[in-house]
């Protein structure tokens, strides 16, 4: 296990330094190709690089050597920054944004991998020199192949107040037509005190067959930075998407900036960024910063949501059972110890009018550190408090909400919900497929414990199942550089 208490055992990062955006996702030549923003000298977001993992199966993983680095003098000097890669036959091609801090915009450059993405050539120019007319902010690539033909999505802003994904086409990857703006729409209501952002980062775009789809964006404010991720589902005509209304992609305050990777059994993956929930010197002090969210599949339901769960493969890494707990309580009932890192599915019902309820992590002996998960009947929601889920004052606290119309005690629905905690990581599922992702850092040493609690009038019905979660099996650029010295 890590030595750092906090450090994931199953969510992607090196062991240090920082990490934000996945990047370059992509199946080829047999294996999961994850890229990501990294900074190999400090827990800063500074000097940015791709690093690089692969699997073949979703829980093997090996690192490789750093994809992308910049260039001294180059298009690229100040950071390679966000993009995607594809399989184009027997080479891998990344396209990403060309950061320099003497220009406002990162256009589009790329880099070209002919060995299965150990090493990486860079282009050297710009493959789209030409900005459009209007945009005011522009990155973040999106590449895919479609039919007979290649697409591209940029995010962006344009003066006039509206943020945009901007698409291109070409033959090969060469060559790129720009068709104007794919989708874009001045700040919109996404939630309460919430908006759909003045410019787009990271433009992804799900597809099904049927014409149905949906894009998904990084809202962006120019004062604040990223703020959360939002998706407009509906439908593509004409090289333009007709968008229905935006909702978020995860209700958590610690996501953003997720990437898609179309599996070769046809199935969309999505990975996304989980930055850190603690003070600035607690990061250094740690030395490293972010993570990757797990795995997830996505799909569009018949409703034409956006639908999220965690990749079928994730189920192997789930060891001993450490819960297995039903019955009733009306007030507060000790369901089992769990590991640091674990998996847990819990079906609750209120059993009465006027009833509250839920389920709570304990991680400090003497119970005064928890993570706390209520229903909210009256307003249909389920809530997540980590206001007192770290002793440590550096740790940031606050209460979400992810909606679940079933909480409604006049419904009589029961709740279902699924819920991975990796140490300082917590992303919970509901059945409708919407999720939320959060951090929190605790501080306790004593063997985690779930509750059952029950609050006010009448009783909470529970059947809980809860995992002990082993690490993937990871072989680090490190080790490997180690054994070739020993032999």
């Amino acid at each position: 296990m890590p030595a750092d208490s906090h450090l994931p055992a199953v969510h992607l990062r090196p062991p240090r330094n920082w990490v934000n955006d996945p990047n370059g996702l992509a199946f080829h030549d047999g294996h999961y190709h994850v890229c990501f923003q990294y900074n190999p000298y400090g827990p800063e977001h500074a000097n940015m690089h791709w690093g690089h993992f692969r699997s073949p199966d979703l829980l093997t993983w090996e690192e490789l050597p750093v994809a992308l680095t910049p260039t001294p003098g180059g298009e690229d000097a100040d950071g390679c920054f966000s993009g995607n890669a594809v399989s184009d036959g027997d080479r891998m091609v990344a396209f990403y944004s060309a950061f320099r801090t003497d220009r406002w915009a990162q256009p589009v450059t790329t880099a070209e991998s002919w060995d299965n993405g150990v090493t990486w050539t860079p282009r050297g120019g710009l493959l789209i020199p030409d900005l459009p007319e209007g945009a005011t902010m522009y990155r973040d690539p999106y590449v895919w192949r479609e039919g007979g033909s290649w697409r591209m999505l940029v995010g962006s802003a344009m003066a006039d107040g509206r943020a945009a994904a901007l698409l291109y086409e070409s033959s090969d990857l060469e060559q790129w037509h720009y068709r104007g703006p794919f989708l874009d729409r001045a700040p919109q209501p996404v939630a309460p005190g919430a908006d759909t952002g003045l410019g787009w980062e990271c433009p992804q775009y799900l597809h099904a067959q049927d014409g149905r789809g949906a894009v998904i964006l990084g809202a962006w404010d120019p004062e604040l930075g990223p703020r959360r991720t939002v998706v407009y589902p509906g439908r593509e005509q004409d090289g333009r998407f007709l968008a229905d209304a935006p909702v978020l992609l995860d209700h958590g305050p610690d996501f953003y900036a997720p990437a898609l990777l179309p599996a070769p059994d046809g199935r969309w993956l999505l990975w996304g960024w989980s930055w850190e929930a603690r003070d600035p010197q607690w990061v250094r002090e740690a030395g490293w910063a972010g993570l990757l969210t797990m795995p997830r599949e996505v799909t569009l339901g018949v409703d034409g949501s956006l639908r999220q769960r965690p990749a079928t493969e994730l189920l192997s890494l789930r060891d001993g059972r450490a819960v297995t707990a039903s019955g009733e309580t009306a007030g507060t009932a000790v369901l089992g110890t769990v590991s640091a890192s674990f998996d847990l599915t819990a079906r609750l019902e209120l059993r009465a009018t006027g009833a509250a309820g839920g389920l709570r992590l304990v991680t400090s002996a003497d119970g005064t550190e928890y993570l706390d998960i209520r229903i909210d009947s009256a307003t249909g929601e389920l809530v997540v408090d980590r206001g007192h889920a770290s002793l440590d004052p550096r740790a940031h606290g606050g209460t979400y909400r992810i909606p679940c119309p079933e909480a409604k005690t006049a419904s009589g629905a029961p709740i279902e919900l699924r819920l991975v905690v990796d140490r300082s990581v917590a992303e919970f599922y509901l059945p409708s497929g919407q999720t939320l992702t959060l951090r929190f850092y605790p501080t306790g040493d004593s063997p985690w414990r779930i509750e059952a609690r029950a609050a006010g009038e009448g009783h909470l019905g529970y059947t809980v199942g809860a995992w002990n979660m082993r690490s993937y099996t990871m072989r680090y650029a490190a080790d490997v550089t180690a054994q070739a010295a020993l032999t």
